[in-house]
C-alpha cells in the first residue's frame, strides 16, 4: 500500500515558513549562518590577535528607510569603536580595556579584549549618510537605503 505524497511548489529551501516566524525564503538563514561558521573556523585556526575577538549581542533590523544595527557594548568608550562599511558589510570592532584594581581578583566574568560585529547587508544602501550614536552602553548604527531599495507605494487607478 502506498500513501498519498503531498507535494508544495518550490523546494524547501526556498518557502518561507509563516509558523516559525520567518517570512523570508529559509535559504537566507542558513547563508547566514553558513557564513558565521566559515568566519568562526577561520578565527579558531588562525594565530592571530583577532582570533581571541569575541562578538558582541547586536539586533539588526529594518525599517521604510534603514537598516539599523543596536549594539550592546556597555562601558566602552566611544574612541575605542570603530565602525566600517565595504560594499555590503558592516563591520563595528573595538576593545574593552582591563580596568586597574586594587587587591587580589577572586572572581571575574567580565570579558575583557578585542570584540568584532560583522553584518551583510542588502544592495543599495547610502555608505556616505552611516550614522553611529552610542547611548547608555547601546551603539546604533544606521544605514539609510538607497531610493531604489525603499518600497514604493503605487496607486492603482480605475481605467
Amino acid at each position: 500500500m502506498t500513501l498519498p505524497v503531498h507535494r508544495r511548489p518550490g523546494r524547501l529551501l526556498e518557502r518561507p515558513f509563516h509558523t516559525l516566524g520567518w517570512g523570508e525564503p529559509i535559504a537566507a538563514e542558513f547563508d547566514d549562518l553558513f557564513e558565521r561558521m566559515n568566519r568562526f573556523l577561520e578565527a579558531a585556526t588562525s594565530t592571530a590577535p583577532a582570533a581571541m575577538a569575541f562578538s558582541p549581542l547586536a539586533d539588526l533590523h529594518e525599517t521604510d528607510d534603514a537598516y539599523v544595527v543596536e549594539a550592546e557594548l556597555p562601558g566602552i568608550k566611544r574612541e575605542d569603536i570603530d565602525v566600517e562599511i565595504s560594499e555590503r558589510e558592516l563591520r563595528i570592532a573595538g576593545e574593552y580595556k582591563e580596568r586597574e584594581r586594587e587587591g587580589v581578583m577572586r572572581r571575574s566574568t567580565r570579558r575583557t579584549g578585542r570584540f568584532e560585529y560583522r553584518a551583510l547587508l542588502p544592495a543599495g544602501v547610502k555608505a556616505d549618510e552611516i550614522a553611529a550614536t552610542l547611548a547608555d552602553g547601546v551603539l546604533t548604527v544606521t544605514v539609510p537605503k538607497a531610493q531604489a531599495a525603499k518600497p514604493k507605494h503605487i496607486e492603482v487607478t480605475q481605467a
